[in-house]
């Protein structure tokens, strides 16, 4: 675990002091009582208790649920000549039962199934917008909800151009996917992000680090 978080987190170590208990690994911290898978469909949710040492050197039994579907890709492309970036609008069912009332606005994104990042997200953004990418650049993988979900998401920016269309896109119907493809103005983008219309956390991120980047004034 703690080694996942130094790969694709970036996250540095620092000296501690021996008698600091967060000098100690988790491996030294954490002991799994038990394992108890509750549901095995798309993804896995598992139900866990274990021991953990706190802070001040006490240990404590807690029960938790972890939810595992693998590891995700995500990527926002943008025309730095027009000022545009490529989002994708669809219906998203838990969003809908948790009351969003209009179709998600994202950047493309999917499930890594067993690829490297970026061969996964080359092949979702052409299956969902018809463009096909050249040169892509890795920026980050986070945890996006570290608190019951094992997923991390490998985020990716690249240019584009008109010319790079070489389908409609719209997703695969046969995984009941109905995607529009909206080739935005940056500026209208963002101001969404403002306005409550892109909502979706991951495109809101994207939007922010062109802003700070690629299109800073």
């Amino acid at each position: 675990m703690g080694k996942s978080f130094l790969l694709h987190c970036n996250k540095k170590a620092f000296p501690m002091s021996e008698t600091d208990t967060h000098a100690r690994t988790l491996q030294d911290r954490v002991r799994i009582r038990a394992a108890e898978l509750l549901s095995d469909n798309w993804g896995k949710l598992t139900r866990y208790r274990f021991d953990l040492q706190r802070s001040d050197g006490q240990w404590q039994e807690q029960t938790r649920e972890v939810y595992d579907r693998g590891h995700g890709a995500v990527l926002l492309a943008y025309d730095l000549e027009r000022r545009h970036v490529l989002l994708t609008r669809q219906f998203r069912l838990p969003a809908f039962v948790s009351g969003q009332q209009e179709e998600m606005i994202e950047a493309p994104a999917g499930l890594l199934d067993k690829l490297d990042p970026e061969t996964r997200i080359r092949a979702e953004v052409e299956e969902e917008t018809g463009y096909r990418l050249g040169k892509v650049e890795r920026l980050f993988a986070p945890f996006m909800s570290p608190g019951s979900v094992t997923e991390h998401l490998t985020f990716f920016i690249a240019p584009y151009s008109p010319d790079d269309r070489v389908s409609d896109g719209g997703g695969l119907e046969e995984e009941g996917e109905d995607i529009e493809v909206l080739d935005l103005a940056f500026d209208e983008a963002f101001a969404m992000v403002r306005d409550g219309r892109i909502c979706d956390g991951k495109t809101i991120l994207l939007l922010y680090h062109l802003a700070l980047t690629v299109f800073r004034d």
